[in-house]
């Protein structure tokens, strides 16, 4: 059919983006034949998503983009109950009403990435809340219970950990959630033709057995396809940094703090993670890859990621103010950046203290520094003084100034009436403001 791309999963395989996937071969036939309908789930353990939702995100993306139609599942019902996958406890079960509002918001955030007005593969978001809330138990088990055996479920790598792991196990709470997860495959075969699910390589136990139920319930051929959990060529975890996870949620994780995150990616993992989480061709990358490899001094391709995933993330205008923001602070142009870029630091781009509304007659420029973080003595604050390589909104403090914060700090010099932008040495910042 006209349309469909038929090299999608040619390319997806090239970026390393295939997992596992059911149907011994046959996927590729099935989606070169005509457009299909796929979809992936997205628990709310939390609200927002982070960036290891990321890859799947961006499949449903790349699959929407070759011609067929995504469907982003909000798992308003298996959120209240937990997937055990891999985890190495049961996790804490929240109110009702706490993940209702999550939901929300993450429908808000994969809407970003799919397309809502493009014919007929034009996107959906559901919730499986709406096929589940009325459910009467005895009908559950009758007409989903019956189809899994207990045998099988044990046997599921994810759930033989946690049963073989010491302590608390693995209540039937979350022992049941393979049933929940299989029901929304059966259920999206029915009500939207949905053929194919994907997801990361921890949920291959849940994604066959939805192929199996759908196959049971409904005689229908259905197929899934796992991509790979991100891992760092050093084995630290993707996804966090010292001061938390990277969330998706500007207000979480500003589009500063997450441009930077993506610019001090290993050399490592740069090239790995152009193919995962950009649009760029495969070969486009292996030509950046080459051009760094011969160039001597930093390579090109963490900013071309960072750029690139940013964009995708937080839009143009979130780009340009990571890029403002990183630029200011590397040429010592603090004064040109605006009231929103030092919101963004102050959320997490910069350590940051609020200052006190009076300064005491017995406090010091250098023991304020201190109390801050800015230097373990005041031997080094004193000796940075004498160097001037203290600045506060670009401008150099001197040792005359060491005893008096009120004179630094005082309103007038304050950028947007608030802030104070502190550098000590070629590195060190903090951001000092004052309570709205």
């Amino acid at each position: 059919m006209a349309g469909v791309d038929a090299t999608l999963l040619e390319d997806l395989t090239r970026r390393g983006l295939v997992n596992q996937a059911t149907g011994d071969g046959e996927l590729e036939q099935h989606l070169a034949e005509e457009s299909r309908t796929l979809y992936c789930g997205f628990d709310p353990t939390a609200d927002s998503l982070h960036i290891g939702s990321l890859v799947p995100l961006l499949t449903l993306k790349r699959f929407q983009a070759a011609g067929h139609k995504p469907i982003a599942l909000v798992g308003g019902a298996t959120g209240l109950i937990g997937d055990p996958s891999f985890k190495a406890q049961e996790r804490s079960l929240n109110t009702p009403e706490v993940v209702s509002s999550w939901v929300e918001k993450i429908k808000r955030q994969v809407s970003a990435f799919v397309d809502f007005d493009s014919g007929d593969n034009s996107a959906l978001v559901v919730n499986n809340l709406d096929w589940t809330q009325d459910l009467n138990v005895l009908d559950f088990l009758r007409d989903v219970g019956k189809h899994f055996s207990v045998n099988n479920m044990v046997n599921k790598e994810s759930v033989k950990q946690r049963i073989q792991r010491e302590g608390e196990g693995i209540s039937f709470t979350e022992f049941a959630y393979i049933l929940l997860q299989s029901m929304d495959f059966s259920e999206l075969y029915k009500r939207h033709q949905c053929t194919l699910q994907i997801g990361g390589s921890d949920q291959w136990g849940n994604i066959t057995g939805g192929v199996d139920l759908t196959r049971r319930q409904h005689r229908g051929k259905v197929f899934g396809l796992t991509l790979p959990l991100v891992t760092k060529a050093d084995g630290t975890k993707f996804g966090k940094t010292e001061s938390g996870t990277i969330w998706l949620d500007p207000q979480r994780t500003s589009p500063y703090a997450f441009y930077q995150f993506w610019l001090n990616t290993a050399d490592a993992d740069v090239y790995k993670f152009l193919r995962y989480f950009t649009f760029l061709s495969v070969d486009a990358i292996e030509e950046i890859e080459k051009a760094d490899a011969e160039r001597q001094g930093r390579p090109e391709a963490q900013g071309i990621l960072a750029k690139e995933v940013t964009r995708l993330v937080h839009g143009e205008e979130g780009l340009l103010a990571a890029e403002r923001i990183s630029q200011a602070l590397f040429s010592g142009s603090i004064e040109e950046l605006s009231e929103s870029d030092l919101e963004q630091l102050r959320l997490d781009g910069l350590p940051s203290s609020e200052l006190p509304a009076e300064f005491a007659e017995e406090q010091s420029l250098i023991q304020l520094l201190v109390d801050a973080g800015m230097a373990p003595s005041g031997k080094q604050v004193k000796d940075a003084l004498g160097r001037n390589a203290v600045l506060v909104n670009g401008e150099g403090v001197g040792m005359d100034s060491n005893g008096a914060p009120a004179e630094v700090f005082a309103a007038g010099k304050a950028l947007h009436g608030r802030f104070f932008v502190v550098r000590l040495g070629k590195k060190k910042y903090h951001l000092f403001y004052r309570a709205v």
